[in-house]
This record gives structure tokens, C-alpha cells and sequence, in this order.
């Protein structure tokens, strides 16, 4: 769709989700929607809205799912959302231009899940009052231009994803972060942090990816725990960091070592947002296993479903077989597959995913088959 929102919406007063996500709306955000009041659900993600985010959105007293995402708003976050404390709990301003402070009011959301402030140009100190966030479980602040400490009340959380990335944070990291006991997905990267990586940390059971690269961090790696199985390079200053920098906001190097592939690459997607979207490669996204590696459903940032191939790169045959199914799979032709749409290619993890569209019906034992029977055959 195209065009702008109709100020008539409001008049449909009895609506409880409005999803107008992925179109090509323009225009800003109409105010009438406050006259929604029985509204739980505003998606108007993806589009090229613009203006500033209106505070009479704050009106919505019953709003739990709050979706602006990806447009072109800009201007400051409306410090009266943080009056949403019994209702919302998922909110997402994730890559528009909002620019000052996150208000005060902010951290007030109580009952928050889930919070995506990423890709803007927010600026300021991180709040101790972050801490009030007792039962978020993912919180993304990568690629602002946040400055100052780390909060030390961020060790509260029971989250499992913390991404600050890409900010201008300083200081040491928090010896608080080991209350983080949730927590499996932690990316500090590209800051400048210093002292040393906490000892403490080990504790952290479930961490299954650290990105701690580009900061000024010192003395030894911790060996325990999680960090048995961290390649250095997630830990160290490196060209080969696993998280994709924001290009629209910034000059920085590409991650990741360039593939041979290049025509295949129309979208890069990053190790992180791979983990994000089969939930850290849960058994419950596992779809089949084969000679050199896994497949995992998911969904990437944007809501499209992959099948995700995760090559075992320990196996004897495993990067040979990588570059062999990149040129294998860019010509596939299945009824539930649409081609490879990218690679995830770094030196110590290598993944392809694929566009699905009815995962659940793919016969994965048939194509780990065939997949076996190739690898032989041009041995």
C-alpha cells in the first residue's frame, strides 16, 4: 500500500490490532489513532513514515505491541510512554533518526519484555534505572551514540539478550553482569570499554555468543564456563567481528571475511541476528542434521522464515562442502525452497540460509539424503 494513513481510521473504534507493517505508507503518524482506545496491537513497521513519534499515542491505555520500526521518524522518544507501564510490553524504534536522551519516564515500563531502540542516534548515559526492568528479556541499544558507564543495575535482568554495540560506552564492564544468569546472547561490541573481562562471567551457563570486540579491554581471557567454547575472535580486537555494523549510519569495516560469492550476497546477515532468529539454534528449530551440519527453522529481523544450514566446520570436509553448497543451492529448485538468500561467512562459523516458505513440510530426511550422496560423489 502507499499513500498515507487515513485520518478516518480513528473512527473504528471497536479495533484491537492495526498491522499495516511492510507497505509503503508515507506521510506521518495521524494523531486519530488515540481515538482507538480499545487498541492492543500497532504495527506500522516498515514503511516511510515521518515526522515525530505523537505523544497521543501515550493515550492508548490498553496498547501492548508498539511497532514503528524502520521509517523515517525523527525528534525525541516521547518520555510520556514510560505512563504505558501496565500495558505495554513489547515496543520497537528500531533504525529511524530519533535523535536526544532516552527520557527518565522510559524505564518506568515495569512490565516491559522486549525493548528495540537500535540504529537511531540516541545520546546521553545509560540510566541506573534501567534496572527497573525486572522482566525484560531482550533489550537492543546498538548503533546509537550512547555514552558513559555501564549500569550496574543491568545485572538485575533476567534477559537473555543485551546489545549495546556500537555506542560509545565506557569504562569496565560490570562485575554485576554475572546475576545475568539468563542471559545467551551478549554483544558489547565496538565501544570503549576497558579494564579487564570479569572473572565472574564464567558463571553465566546459558551464554551461547559474546561479542566483546573493538574495545580497549586488557589482561587474560576467562577460561571457564561459556568461554571454553568462544572463539577468540569474538572476545578480541578484530577485523573478523561477527556483528553487522549499521552501514546507513556509519563508515565502519565490513564483518565478517569477503566470500567468493559475491553474486549471491543481495543481503548479508549476520551471525547475531541468525542466532536471534532461531532462538541461540534452539533443539526445538532443529529441522535435520546431516554429514557436515544442522538445519534450523527461524525468522530474521524483517518476519521472513529461513532454513538455516549450520556447517559443523570441526568435521574433516566441512569448508569444502560450504563452497560447494553456496554454487549447489543458488540453483535449487524445490517446492518449499526459494534459493539461497545469502551466507553468513566468517572464519570459525559459516551458515546458509535459505528463503522457506513451508518449513514444516520439507522432507529434510530425503534432502540430508541427497546432500550425503553429492558430498560422496565429488569426493
Amino acid at each position: 500500500m502507499r499513500g498515507n494513513i487515513p485520518i478516518g481510521i480513528g473512527n473504528l473504534s471497536s479495533l484491537i490490532a492495526l498491522n499495516l507493517g511492510y507497505n509503503q505508507l508515507s506521510g506521518s503518524i495521524p494523531t486519530s489513532l488515540t481515538r482507538l482506545g480499545n487498541l492492543q496491537v500497532l504495527r506500522l513497521n516498515d514503511n516511510k513514515l515521518r515526522g515525530y513519534i505523537p505523544y497521543q499515542l501515550c493515550q492508548l491505555d490498553n496498547l501492548a505491541y508498539l511497532s514503528l520500526s524502520s521509517n523515517q521518524l525523527y525528534g525525541s522518544i516521547p518520555s510520556c510512554l514510560g505512563n504505558l507501564t501496565a500495558s505495554l510490553r513489547y515496543l520497537s524504534l528500531a533504525s529511524n533518526s530519533l535523535s536526544y536522551t532516552i527520557p527518565s519516564n522510559f524505564w518506568r515500563l515495569a512490565y516491559i519484555l522486549r525493548v528495540n531502540l537500535s540504529s537511531n542516534y540516541l545520546i546521553g548515559h545509560l540510566s541506573q534505572d534501567i534496572g527497573n526492568l525486572k522482566v525484560v528479556i531482550e533489550v537492543d541499544l546498538s548503533n546509537n551514540n550512547l555514552s558513559g558507564i555501564l549500569p550496574s543495575t543491568i545485572g538485575v535482568f533476567r534477559v537473555w539478550l543485551i546489545s549495546l554495540a556500537n555506542n560509545n560506552l565506557e569504562g569496565p564492564i560490570p562485575s554485576s553482569f554475572d546475576g545475568l544468569l539468563s542471559l545467551q546472547l551478549l554483544d558489547l561490541s565496538r565501544n570503549n570499554l576497558s579494564g579487564v573481562i570479569p572473572k565472574s562471567l564464567e558463571a553465566l551457563s546459558l551464554l551461547k555468543y559474546m561479542d566483546l570486540s573493538f574495545n580497549r579491554l586488557q589482561g587474560e581471557i576467562p577460561t571457564g564456563g561459556p568461554f571454553q567454547n568462544f572463539p577468540l575472535n569474538h572476545l578480541s580486537q578484530t577485523k573478523h567481528s561477527v556483528v553487522q555494523p549499521d552501514f546507513r549510519k556509519r563508515n565502519v569495516e565490513v564483518a565478517g571475511e569477503a566470500t567468493s560469492l559475491p553474486q549471491l550476497l543481495w543481503r548479508r546477515v549476520s551471525h547475531l541476528e541468525l542466532l536471534r532468529g532461531t532462538n541461540g539454534f534452539n533443539e526445538n528449530n532443529l529441522l535435520g542434521s546431516g554429514g557436515f551440519g544442522s538445519v534450523y527453522k527461524g525468522t530474521l529481523s524483517d518476519g521472513i522464515d529461513v532454513a538455516v544450514k549450520v556447517f559443523s566446520l570441526q568435521l574433516e570436509g566441512a569448508f569444502k562442502s560450504f563452497d560447494r553448497e553456496c554454487e549447489m543451492l543458488s540453483n535449487i529448485r524445490h517446492r518449499n525452497l526459494i534459493k539461497i538468500m545469502s551466507c553468513c561467512n566468517e572464519i570459525d562459523f559459516k551458515a546458509l540460509p535459505l528463503l522457506g516458505i513451508w518449513l514444516q513440510s520439507m522432507d529434510w530426511k530425503e534432502w540430508f539424503q541427497q546432500e550425503e550422496m553429492c558430498t560422496v560423489s565429488e569426493l
